[in-house]
């Protein structure tokens, strides 16, 4: 489904605020004389204050000086480039896989606490999915707040877009069971499922996550499972403990970044993929229904290690 989503260079347009920010905290580190101790200090402190996180940071250091010691690197900018290349590394071995791939029908369960934009992504997928020829169907398993129901039927009548629901208060489970076996009868070859985002700390939450995982997977026989957890870019450290709660209670597959163009730090997306091994698939690159790209791991280091973090 990239056809329209390899807009790569959207991912580097969208992330120079991040990019002013990794600058701004970079930027003395790499014009320095020498890489010391005192080098090394700096560049672990701000890694960490750009939300990369401490286990991440500690790895990209441990690369670097390797890549020192093997490439007998000499002055910090060549470590920039090192870092840039360690931080495309990072985002490239985990996307190999199309997560919805044209020939497959498949299910996307989609995860993530109120507020990160969830059902803006929803809609964004779904209106690009269709005008690539897929034949989409959406399900408001939101039931616990009305308004997460109405906003998802809203979309759906903007982008002549069927939507399953029941009433607020209803059964998530039903819901999904109800839109699987729609999407049997219709022959949809992309079912959309907007689940509960109630505070990921909310044990209760998670138990109705993994009935809609159960009721998915059990009726759902013919289609590949997807479990895509949405992530506002300007969580921070919050963002790697929501991933990391998510992904225990439902096996999360791939990420959907948020926000892009407004975070300045933006490091949240190396910890994710460094801690838990999870790829970046789409950036939310704006606010309007077709602001979304695949997410460019090139681009993405081009905006926060440009070819001179000096100029």
């Amino acid at each position: 489904m990239f056809g329209r989503l390899r807009r790569k260079q959207k991912t580097e347009e969208s992330a120079k605020k991040t990019g002013a920010a990794w600058k701004r905290v970079l930027g003395g580190i790499f014009s320095r004389s020498a890489i010391d101790d005192e080098f090394w200090e700096e560049l672990e402190e701000a890694l960490i204050v750009s939300d990369v996180g401490v286990e991440t940071t500690m790895e990209l250091v441990d690369l670097l000086r390797k890549d020192i010691d093997e490439k007998d690197l000499k002055e910090p900018e060549e470590v920039r480039q090192a870092l840039r290349d360690r931080i495309v590394g990072t985002f490239t071995r985990l996307t190999d896989d199309d997560p919805l791939p044209d020939e497959q029908p498949t299910v996307l369960l989609v995860v993530g606490v109120n507020g990160a934009g969830k059902t803006t992504s929803i809609a964004k997928i779904a209106q690009t999915a269709k005008s690539e020829g897929r034949n989409v169907l959406l399900a408001a398993a939101d039931t616990f707040r009305a308004g997460a129901i109405e906003q998802l039927k809203i979309w759906g009548s903007r982008l002549d877009i069927p939507v399953i629901a029941q009433n607020a208060g209803g059964d998530p489970g039903a819901v999904a069971f109800d839109a699987m076996s729609a999407a049997k009868a219709r022959g949809n070859d992309l079912v959309i499922i907007d689940t509960a985002g109630r505070l990921h700390t909310k044990h209760n939450l998670m138990q109705e996550l993994q009935k809609v995982r159960r009721i998915v997977d059990r009726e759902g026989e013919g289609y590949l499972k997807r479990v895509l957890l949405v992530i506002d870019g300007n969580t921070g450290q919050n963002g790697l403990a929501q991933a990391k709660a998510f992904t225990e209670a439902v096996q999360c597959d791939g990420v959907m970044l948020t926000k892009l163009d407004s975070t300045a730090r933006g490091g949240i997306a190396l910890a994710i993929a460094g801690e838990l091994g999870l790829p970046v698939w789409f950036a939310g690159t704006g606010e309007k229904v077709d602001d979304m790209s695949e997410f460019d791991p090139e681009g993405f280091a081009n905006a926060i290690l440009p070819e001179s973090v000096t100029s």
